[in-house]
């Protein structure tokens, strides 16, 4: 590849921080994405629709002085409108819609952050998965094993961020469509509170209050830093989060405290949990306790089996109207225009009463007030991020005639994630366990919301490797490219650190077991000691 050499050593923020000091520019860096999309998208699908002219044309007019300048970044192919530019919603239906008069003020945001957009990447249709295998593109696959999904519906922008094509991407979650992304393909994803971001100008919430707006990052900073960027209300919310009481990027690095931390292995639908998922939460546990946080098992008292009944019945409805939003067409979608589940989901809504509507929206509202209750005890409930290990191809299908099979595959394969849409707390995912990507989720009050500032695993104390073997992601490649580089002392020295022996005495495991500097781990740890800060090196082995 030509161009930056160095691209994929750095998270976003650190890209960024090269563009304000002269070591690199923004196109630079576009071109290094843009390269690499073109070297790796043909093997996992990840992005289905490039803007590199929209990009070049951004940093030839000049790019805002934001937290992010100069930084290459991707919106996903739903939610998220864009001047000039069409999104069809990973539909067959909605492929012929018109391009965008507008940009959402979320996108509007990510450009006052100075990111440089340059494509779209790829998601189910509609968001109604958690695969990312639409009719109109066809599946995305998993980085780390192209058998297997990326999970969905943000599984494009995963399987991008995986294969380092760059170092964030934009991503949305109803029912885990952020987390479960960032937990198959070994990254943090953060679902925000409800409320957090605006979905201003379109709607006032989405999903029925479950939907949110945020991204998948390779490092917990850029998450931080990202949320600084956008988070607050638009013109007309019907509702917002408290503000935060300072920027999510300093609390990073703030000073622990001990917590009071509960976990649970007891999805509410009751499903079983593999193996590599409940060893990798141990491992979690064991690490807080020694960190000198107070951690007990402590299963919530909530309706379990009210959790998702009432998200299918938003759905459902939600889908119903979904599909009669098609810009110019002037009717609704019928059958055969839309895929069989989007199809089947949207008769379950047909036949769902006004009243059994808000029924849902009021055990929404209940559960909300359960787990509250609970976190007047607990700061924070550690979960199992998946139920499985991410699974095969066509085994989430979209086509399949059963629907109900449909969502109870759904559910088997993520039974945490769709519990936090509906009471509206913050959620972040981070990759934890080894072999393929296994991640524990991080669940707190919207209320203080401390994973939105705080949370994170790792820290300065090193977690020790298992004695599984890891399945070590090599051939993405270290970027054989020439053209700029940058220094080790100019890389590192901002953080106090170099590169060579020092980089080998200096890092610590992290993650999955990932090696990162250990000045990284000084200055972008979160205070809980939860924290990732991401890998610039972690890569899946079969790209090249």
């Amino acid at each position: 590849m030509s161009g930056f050499a160095d691209y994929e050593q750095y998270d976003a923020l650190g890209l960024a921080d090269l563009v304000r000091r002269g070591k690199v520019t923004p196109a630079e860096l576009l071109e290094a994405a843009i390269a690499r999309v073109e070297a790796r998208n043909p093997k996992v699908n990840a992005v289905i629709m490039p803007l590199y002219d929209h990009g070049r044309r951004a940093i030839a007019d000049g790019l805002p002085d934001g937290p992010f300048r100069g930084v290459p970044f991707l919106l996903k192919d739903l939610g998220a409108p864009l001047t000039g530019t069409t999104m069809t919603r990973g539909s067959r239906f909605f492929a012929d819609t018109p391009p965008s008069t507008f940009d959402s003020e979320n996108v509007a945001r990510l450009k006052r952050a100075g990111l440089v957009i340059f494509g779209r990447t790829n998601s189910c249709e509609v968001g109604l998965s958690l695969t990312c295998e639409p009719r109109l593109y066809g599946p995305t696959r998993n980085p780390w094993d192209p058998t297997r999904i990326s999970s969905g519906s943000s599984g494009g922008a995963a399987a991008a961020v995986g294969a380092r094509m760059l170092p964030m991407a934009h991503a949305s979650d109803g029912f885990g469509s952020i987390r479960a992304p960032a937990a198959s393909c070994g990254l943090v994803g953060l679902k925000p509170t409800r409320g957090r971001n605006t979905f201003a100008p379109v709607t006032g919430e989405g999903l029925g209050g479950c939907s949110t707006e945020h991204a998948v990052t390779l490092s917990v900073r850029d998450s931080a830093a990202l949320l600084d960027a956008t988070h607050g209300p638009g013109p007309g919310d019907p509702y917002t989060a408290p503000p935060p009481a300072r920027p999510y990027l300093e609390e990073c690095g703030a000073s622990p405290r001990p917590l009071r931390i509960a976990y649970t292995t007891l999805p509410p639908n009751g499903v079983p949990i593999d193996p590599e998922s409940l060893a990798t939460l141990q491992e979690t546990v064991r690490l807080c306790a020694q960190l000198g946080h107070h951690v007990e098992e402590a299963d919530p008292e909530i309706e379990r089996g009210v959790v998702i009944p009432t998200f299918i019945t938003l759905a459902a409805v939600n889908t119903v109207v979904n599909l009669s939003t098609h810009p110019t067409a002037g009717r609704p979608a019928v059958e055969g225009e839309v895929e069989t589940v989007t199809w089947n989901t949207a008769r379950i809504g047909e036949r769902t009463s006004s009243a059994h509507y808000v029924r849902a929206t009021q055990t929404a509202h209940r559960l909300g007030r359960q787990m509250a209750a609970f976190h007047s005890r607990y700061d924070v409930l550690l979960t199992p991020g998946l139920g499985q290990l991410p699974v095969k191809l066509g085994w989430i299908d979209m086509m399949m005639d059963d629907v109900e099979e449909y969502w109870r595959r759904v559910f088997a394969f993520s039974p945490f994630t769709v519990w936090f849409n509906l009471t509206g707390q913050p959620a972040m995912m981070l990759p934890i366990g080894h072999w393929l990507p296994v991640a524990v989720s991080v669940t707190h009050s919207p209320d203080s919301p401390l994973c939105e500032r705080r949370t994170g695993l790792g820290g300065p104390t090193p977690r020790p490797p298992r004695s599984r073997p890891r399945r070590h992601p090599a051939g993405l490649g270290r970027a054989r490219s020439r053209g700029a580089r940058i220094s080790a002392r100019d890389r590192y020295s901002r953080e106090g650190g170099q590169r060579g022996s020092a980089w080998r005495r200096g890092s610590r495991f992290l993650g999955s077991g990932l090696r990162v500097p250990t000045p990284w781990l000084r200055t972008a740890a979160t205070t809980a000691s939860f924290t990732g800060v991401g890998t610039p090196r972690r890569r899946p082995c079969w790209l090249t």
